[in-house]
């Protein structure tokens, strides 16, 4: 890296991610990414053999854990620690969530096998992403949320509460409580009647 894009920015690298400003990962993020892959894959390995251990690894693994979320792994993450989940959240398989930034999901929520939660982003320019120049955007997604199989949220989006996201929709912008979105773009077909 020719450039020294943080001349005169005495933050730490952690300190510049979780403000949501560009950095290029280190070995603490790296030991962190490590630690929650190693309690990702020893969820899914006792969750496999019906271990009464499985639900204090998922704890130290998620930050903030609702009462009664169920989480069928395997589940992929960056660190794990940066995402809330909402008491009675129901996660299929195969749920990656790329919590560079915070990822918040509601309660009750509903996601469907193989759905993607894409924080990170990078840079237009070619330079500074061949630097390896990257930052984040949080994902909050509302209360009795429902993603259909293979959704992917990506950074900086917020889903309102009781909204639906179509299987295999890619959400790019803000959805709104209460409707229907599908597709790629995802894009609002239905309001939904709710009391």
């Amino acid at each position: 890296m020719a450039v020294d894009y943080f001349a005169g920015d005495p933050r730490s690298t952690l300190e510049r991610m979780q403000a949501g400003d560009w950095y290029v990962a280190d070995g603490e993020m790296d030991v962190a990414a490590r630690r929650a892959a190693a309690l990702a894959d020893r969820y899914h390995r006792e969750t496999i053999f019906g271990a009464a251990e499985a639900a204090t690894t998922l704890a130290e693994l998620i930050g903030d854990l609702g009462e009664d979320v169920v989480i069928r792994p395997p589940l992929f993450v960056d660190y794990g620690q940066y995402i809330s989940i909402g008491a009675r959240t129901f996660i299929n398989f195969n749920l990656t969530a790329l919590d560079v930034a915070a990822i918040r999901i509601g309660d009750d929520c509903q996601i469907g096998p193989n759905v993607q939660l894409l924080t990170p982003i990078h840079p237009l320019d070619p330079q500074p992403r061949r630097d390896k120049l990257e930052a984040a955007k949080p994902i909050t997604i509302g209360d009795n949320v429902w993603l259909g199989g293979g959704v992917t949220v990506c950074p900086g989006v917020s889903i309102g509460a009781n909204s639906i996201i179509g299987a295999g929709s890619v959400v790019t912008k803000d959805i709104p409580a209460n409707v229907v979105a599908v597709g790629n773009p995802a894009r609002v077909i239905r309001h939904l009647d709710t009391p």
